[in-house]
Protein backbone atom coordinates (compact mmCIF):
# COMPACT_ATOMS: atom_id res chain seq x y z
CA UNK A 1 0.00 0.00 0.00
CA UNK A 2 2.42 2.35 0.98
CA UNK A 3 4.61 2.12 -2.36
CA UNK A 4 1.06 2.11 -4.38
CA UNK A 5 0.44 5.78 -3.15
CA UNK A 6 4.22 6.65 -3.11
CA UNK A 7 4.22 5.88 -6.89
CA UNK A 8 0.75 7.92 -6.91
CA UNK A 9 2.64 10.51 -5.41
CA UNK A 10 5.33 10.73 -7.99
CA UNK A 11 3.12 10.71 -10.73
CA UNK A 12 0.65 13.39 -9.00
CA UNK A 13 3.58 16.26 -8.57
CA UNK A 14 4.69 16.29 -12.55
CA UNK A 15 0.98 16.36 -13.52
CA UNK A 16 0.08 19.50 -11.34
CA UNK A 17 3.18 21.08 -12.57
CA UNK A 18 2.03 20.46 -15.73
CA UNK A 19 -1.28 21.84 -15.21
CA UNK A 20 0.04 24.87 -13.77
CA UNK A 21 2.19 25.74 -17.10
CA UNK A 22 -0.60 25.35 -19.08
CA UNK A 23 -2.70 26.58 -17.58
CA UNK A 24 -0.95 29.94 -16.69
CA UNK A 25 0.45 30.43 -20.32
CA UNK A 26 -2.95 29.86 -21.71
CA UNK A 27 -4.62 32.33 -19.64
CA UNK A 28 -1.92 34.70 -20.25
CA UNK A 29 -1.80 34.28 -23.68
CA UNK A 30 -5.73 35.05 -23.96
CA UNK A 31 -6.70 38.56 -25.43
CA UNK A 32 -7.97 41.07 -23.13
CA UNK A 33 -6.48 42.63 -19.71
CA UNK A 34 -8.19 42.26 -16.36
CA UNK A 35 -7.42 45.85 -15.70
CA UNK A 36 -9.65 47.35 -18.62
CA UNK A 37 -13.28 47.74 -17.62
CA UNK A 38 -16.13 50.58 -18.56
CA UNK A 39 -13.72 53.30 -16.74
CA UNK A 40 -10.89 53.39 -19.05
CA UNK A 41 -7.46 53.63 -17.34
CA UNK A 42 -5.09 56.39 -18.51
CA UNK A 43 -1.67 54.42 -19.20
CA UNK A 44 -0.16 55.89 -16.12
CA UNK A 45 -2.86 54.90 -13.80
CA UNK A 46 -2.59 51.21 -15.55
CA UNK A 47 1.49 51.10 -15.60
CA UNK A 48 0.47 51.92 -11.50
CA UNK A 49 -1.50 48.66 -11.38
CA UNK A 50 0.33 46.13 -13.29
CA UNK A 51 2.96 46.93 -10.98
CA UNK A 52 1.26 46.52 -7.78
CA UNK A 53 0.35 43.21 -8.95
CA UNK A 54 3.95 42.43 -10.86
CA UNK A 55 2.17 42.54 -14.43
CA UNK A 56 5.10 45.07 -15.61
CA UNK A 57 7.64 41.91 -14.69
CA UNK A 58 8.92 39.42 -17.64
CA UNK A 59 6.79 36.56 -18.04
CA UNK A 60 8.94 34.06 -16.67
CA UNK A 61 9.71 36.00 -13.50
CA UNK A 62 5.94 35.94 -12.89
CA UNK A 63 5.80 31.95 -14.01
CA UNK A 64 8.52 31.74 -11.09
CA UNK A 65 6.64 34.27 -8.51
CA UNK A 66 3.05 32.38 -9.16
CA UNK A 67 4.58 28.69 -8.87
CA UNK A 68 6.95 29.69 -6.19
CA UNK A 69 3.46 31.04 -4.48
CA UNK A 70 1.27 27.67 -5.11
CA UNK A 71 3.99 25.44 -3.41
CA UNK A 72 3.54 27.73 0.03
CA UNK A 73 -0.22 27.46 -0.45
CA UNK A 74 -0.76 31.01 -1.41
CA UNK A 75 -2.82 31.82 -4.79
CA UNK A 76 -2.71 35.51 -4.77
CA UNK A 77 -5.60 37.91 -4.45
CA UNK A 78 -8.59 38.34 -6.81
CA UNK A 79 -7.57 41.30 -9.28
CA UNK A 80 -11.54 42.07 -9.57
CA UNK A 81 -12.66 40.95 -5.99
CA UNK A 82 -11.18 43.62 -4.05
CA UNK A 83 -10.02 42.69 -0.68
CA UNK A 84 -10.67 39.04 -1.48
CA UNK A 85 -7.85 36.38 -2.11
CA UNK A 86 -8.42 33.32 -4.20
CA UNK A 87 -8.65 31.13 -0.92
CA UNK A 88 -11.51 33.67 -0.04
CA UNK A 89 -13.40 33.15 -2.91
CA UNK A 90 -13.19 29.25 -2.91
CA UNK A 91 -13.79 28.95 0.49
CA UNK A 92 -17.03 31.20 0.29
CA UNK A 93 -18.53 29.25 -2.31
CA UNK A 94 -17.60 25.75 -2.39
CA UNK A 95 -20.33 24.64 -0.28
CA UNK A 96 -22.98 25.44 -2.55
CA UNK A 97 -21.31 23.28 -5.55
CA UNK A 98 -20.23 20.15 -2.47
CA UNK A 99 -23.94 19.97 -2.10
CA UNK A 100 -25.49 19.84 -5.29
CA UNK A 101 -22.37 17.55 -6.38
CA UNK A 102 -22.56 14.96 -3.67
CA UNK A 103 -25.99 15.51 -3.71
CA UNK A 104 -26.56 14.66 -7.37
CA UNK A 105 -23.84 11.47 -7.51
CA UNK A 106 -25.69 9.97 -4.64
CA UNK A 107 -28.72 10.16 -6.61
CA UNK A 108 -27.26 8.75 -9.15
CA UNK A 109 -25.49 6.57 -8.12
CA UNK A 110 -28.66 5.00 -6.44
CA UNK A 111 -30.99 4.90 -9.39
CA UNK A 112 -28.32 4.35 -11.74
CA UNK A 113 -27.11 1.29 -10.15
CA UNK A 114 -30.78 -0.27 -9.85
CA UNK A 115 -31.76 0.15 -13.38
CA UNK A 116 -28.54 -1.06 -14.50
CA UNK A 117 -29.24 -4.40 -12.38
CA UNK A 118 -32.72 -4.56 -13.01
CA UNK A 119 -31.99 -3.99 -16.90
CA UNK A 120 -29.29 -6.65 -16.86
CA UNK A 121 -31.69 -9.76 -15.00
CA UNK A 122 -34.08 -8.72 -17.91
CA UNK A 123 -31.54 -8.39 -20.85
CA UNK A 124 -33.53 -8.31 -24.12
CA UNK A 125 -36.71 -8.07 -22.55
CA UNK A 126 -39.58 -4.58 -22.68
CA UNK A 127 -37.86 -3.32 -19.46
CA UNK A 128 -34.34 -3.47 -20.43
CA UNK A 129 -35.46 -2.00 -23.71
CA UNK A 130 -37.07 1.00 -22.16
CA UNK A 131 -34.33 1.52 -19.57
CA UNK A 132 -31.21 1.46 -22.10
CA UNK A 133 -33.80 4.06 -24.62
CA UNK A 134 -33.92 6.51 -21.19
CA UNK A 135 -30.37 6.07 -20.78
CA UNK A 136 -29.95 7.21 -24.04
CA UNK A 137 -31.61 10.10 -23.69
CA UNK A 138 -30.00 11.01 -20.78
CA UNK A 139 -26.65 11.23 -22.26
CA UNK A 140 -27.89 12.90 -25.69
CA UNK A 141 -29.97 15.59 -24.27
CA UNK A 142 -27.35 18.34 -23.33
CA UNK A 143 -27.88 19.93 -19.61
CA UNK A 144 -29.02 23.47 -20.92
CA UNK A 145 -31.74 21.60 -22.69
CA UNK A 146 -32.88 19.80 -19.91
CA UNK A 147 -32.86 22.43 -17.24
CA UNK A 148 -34.87 25.66 -18.92
CA UNK A 149 -37.68 22.70 -19.40
CA UNK A 150 -37.91 21.43 -16.15
CA UNK A 151 -38.03 25.28 -15.09
CA UNK A 152 -40.77 25.74 -17.53
CA UNK A 153 -42.61 22.80 -16.43
CA UNK A 154 -42.40 22.88 -12.39
CA UNK A 155 -41.29 26.45 -12.20
CA UNK A 156 -43.01 28.60 -14.61
CA UNK A 157 -45.91 26.20 -15.33
CA UNK A 158 -46.67 24.83 -12.42
CA UNK A 159 -45.33 27.06 -9.88
CA UNK A 160 -43.96 23.85 -7.59
CA UNK A 161 -40.48 24.99 -6.73
CA UNK A 162 -38.14 28.13 -7.63
CA UNK A 163 -37.03 29.35 -10.37
CA UNK A 164 -33.45 30.40 -9.26
CA UNK A 165 -31.86 30.82 -6.33
CA UNK A 166 -29.86 29.86 -3.54
CA UNK A 167 -31.42 29.43 0.54
CA UNK A 168 -30.26 28.14 3.83
CA UNK A 169 -32.08 26.40 6.75
CA UNK A 170 -30.53 25.93 10.15
CA UNK A 171 -31.33 22.79 11.72
CA UNK A 172 -29.95 22.31 15.44
CA UNK A 173 -27.82 24.99 14.80
CA UNK A 174 -26.13 23.54 11.47
CA UNK A 175 -27.05 25.21 8.29
CA UNK A 176 -28.51 22.79 5.23
CA UNK A 177 -29.69 24.07 1.79
CA UNK A 178 -33.13 25.10 1.19
CA UNK A 179 -34.66 21.49 -0.13
CA UNK A 180 -37.00 23.14 -2.51
CA UNK A 181 -33.96 25.63 -4.08
CA UNK A 182 -32.30 21.68 -4.77
CA UNK A 183 -34.66 19.70 -6.46
CA UNK A 184 -34.25 21.29 -9.77
CA UNK A 185 -30.21 21.43 -10.19
CA UNK A 186 -29.88 18.58 -8.56
CA UNK A 187 -32.01 16.60 -10.79
CA UNK A 188 -30.60 18.31 -13.56
CA UNK A 189 -26.86 17.60 -12.97
CA UNK A 190 -27.82 13.95 -11.98
CA UNK A 191 -30.02 12.65 -14.80
CA UNK A 192 -26.76 12.45 -17.06
CA UNK A 193 -25.07 11.00 -14.73
CA UNK A 194 -27.76 8.56 -13.90
CA UNK A 195 -27.36 7.27 -18.27
CA UNK A 196 -24.21 7.06 -17.48
CA UNK A 197 -24.12 4.32 -14.42
CA UNK A 198 -27.51 2.58 -15.58
CA UNK A 199 -25.20 1.39 -19.23
CA UNK A 200 -21.54 1.06 -17.50
CA UNK A 201 -23.24 -1.19 -14.39
CA UNK A 202 -25.81 -3.30 -16.70
CA UNK A 203 -22.80 -4.16 -19.30
CA UNK A 204 -20.62 -4.87 -16.05
CA UNK A 205 -23.73 -7.60 -14.63
CA UNK A 206 -24.30 -9.17 -18.30
CA UNK A 207 -20.44 -10.24 -18.80
CA UNK A 208 -20.48 -11.11 -14.55
CA UNK A 209 -24.17 -13.29 -14.78
CA UNK A 210 -22.24 -15.31 -17.26
CA UNK A 211 -19.25 -16.09 -15.92
CA UNK A 212 -18.09 -19.36 -14.36
CA UNK A 213 -18.30 -18.60 -10.80
CA UNK A 214 -21.96 -17.14 -11.17
CA UNK A 215 -22.58 -20.57 -13.17
CA UNK A 216 -20.84 -22.38 -10.36
CA UNK A 217 -22.93 -20.92 -7.75
CA UNK A 218 -26.16 -21.63 -9.29
CA UNK A 219 -25.38 -25.18 -9.53
CA UNK A 220 -25.07 -25.05 -5.94
CA UNK A 221 -28.50 -24.06 -5.32
CA UNK A 222 -28.00 -20.54 -4.29
CA UNK A 223 -30.59 -17.91 -4.32
CA UNK A 224 -30.56 -15.98 -7.46
CA UNK A 225 -31.06 -12.71 -4.90
CA UNK A 226 -27.55 -14.02 -2.96
CA UNK A 227 -25.89 -14.45 -6.27
CA UNK A 228 -27.04 -11.19 -7.29
CA UNK A 229 -26.19 -9.35 -4.23
CA UNK A 230 -22.97 -11.18 -2.67
CA UNK A 231 -21.06 -12.54 -6.11
CA UNK A 232 -22.26 -10.57 -9.19
CA UNK A 233 -22.77 -6.63 -8.12
CA UNK A 234 -19.25 -6.73 -6.96
CA UNK A 235 -17.21 -7.20 -9.43
CA UNK A 236 -19.81 -5.65 -11.70
CA UNK A 237 -19.54 -2.44 -10.06
CA UNK A 238 -15.75 -2.34 -10.32
CA UNK A 239 -15.85 0.01 -13.58
CA UNK A 240 -18.16 2.11 -12.44
CA UNK A 241 -16.15 2.95 -9.55
CA UNK A 242 -13.14 3.73 -12.07
CA UNK A 243 -15.79 6.36 -13.70
CA UNK A 244 -16.73 7.71 -10.12
CA UNK A 245 -13.43 9.12 -9.80
CA UNK A 246 -13.21 12.07 -12.43
CA UNK A 247 -17.19 12.51 -12.20
CA UNK A 248 -17.58 13.11 -8.85
CA UNK A 249 -14.58 15.59 -9.11
CA UNK A 250 -16.76 17.15 -12.38
CA UNK A 251 -19.69 17.25 -10.26
CA UNK A 252 -17.87 18.73 -6.73
CA UNK A 253 -16.35 21.65 -8.18
CA UNK A 254 -20.10 22.57 -9.91
CA UNK A 255 -21.84 22.55 -12.90
CA UNK A 256 -20.75 25.98 -15.04
CA UNK A 257 -24.23 25.86 -16.93
CA UNK A 258 -26.33 24.74 -14.21
CA UNK A 259 -25.13 27.44 -11.89
CA UNK A 260 -25.56 29.72 -14.32
CA UNK A 261 -29.44 28.88 -15.04
CA UNK A 262 -30.03 28.47 -11.43
CA UNK A 263 -28.27 31.44 -10.71
CA UNK A 264 -26.34 29.96 -7.85
CA UNK A 265 -23.19 30.97 -6.12
CA UNK A 266 -21.04 27.85 -6.61
CA UNK A 267 -17.52 27.32 -8.25
CA UNK A 268 -18.99 26.99 -11.45
CA UNK A 269 -20.98 30.41 -11.87
CA UNK A 270 -17.45 32.08 -10.48
CA UNK A 271 -15.12 30.39 -13.15
CA UNK A 272 -17.38 31.22 -15.92
CA UNK A 273 -17.73 34.69 -14.87
CA UNK A 274 -13.88 35.00 -13.52
CA UNK A 275 -12.63 33.74 -17.03
CA UNK A 276 -14.32 36.27 -18.87
CA UNK A 277 -13.50 39.03 -16.58
CA UNK A 278 -9.83 37.91 -17.40
CA UNK A 279 -9.44 37.53 -13.49
CA UNK A 280 -6.12 34.93 -14.13
CA UNK A 281 -5.53 34.19 -10.50
CA UNK A 282 -9.37 32.82 -9.72
CA UNK A 283 -9.23 30.86 -13.09
CA UNK A 284 -5.79 29.61 -12.24
CA UNK A 285 -6.83 28.82 -8.35
CA UNK A 286 -10.26 26.88 -9.74
CA UNK A 287 -8.05 24.97 -12.23
CA UNK A 288 -5.61 23.68 -9.60
CA UNK A 289 -8.16 22.95 -7.34
CA UNK A 290 -10.39 20.68 -9.70
CA UNK A 291 -6.77 19.05 -11.29
CA UNK A 292 -5.96 18.38 -7.05
CA UNK A 293 -9.68 17.41 -6.94
CA UNK A 294 -9.63 14.61 -9.75
CA UNK A 295 -5.61 12.80 -8.49
CA UNK A 296 -7.31 12.60 -4.94
CA UNK A 297 -11.05 11.02 -5.90
CA UNK A 298 -8.81 8.72 -8.83
CA UNK A 299 -6.66 7.85 -5.90
CA UNK A 300 -9.44 6.60 -3.59
CA UNK A 301 -11.31 4.92 -6.77
CA UNK A 302 -8.00 2.75 -7.16
CA UNK A 303 -8.05 2.07 -3.47
CA UNK A 304 -11.83 1.28 -3.25
CA UNK A 305 -10.98 -0.71 -6.88
CA UNK A 306 -8.50 -2.72 -4.80
CA UNK A 307 -10.66 -3.51 -2.01
CA UNK A 308 -13.59 -5.16 -4.27
CA UNK A 309 -11.49 -7.08 -6.52
CA UNK A 310 -8.68 -9.03 -4.60
CA UNK A 311 -6.81 -9.98 -7.86
CA UNK A 312 -5.46 -6.41 -7.95
CA UNK A 313 -2.62 -6.20 -5.45
CA UNK A 314 -1.32 -2.56 -4.28
CA UNK A 315 1.83 -2.94 -4.74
Amino acid sequence: MLRFLSRRLLVAIPTMFLVVTLAFFMMRAAPGSPFINERQMTPEVQKVVEAKYGFDRPLYEQYGRYLADVVRGDFGPSLKYRDKSVLDILGENYRVSLWLGLSAILLASIIGVFLGVIAALRQNRSIDYATMAVAILGVCIPTFVTAPLLVLTFGSILGWLPLAGWGWTKVAGIEFPSWKNMILPVTVLALPQIAIISRLVRAGMIEVLRSNYVRTARAKGLPESLIVRKHALRAAILPLVSYLGPACAGLLTGSLVVEQIFNLPGLGKFFVISALQRDYTVVMGMVIFYAALILILNLIADMLYAALDPRVRLS
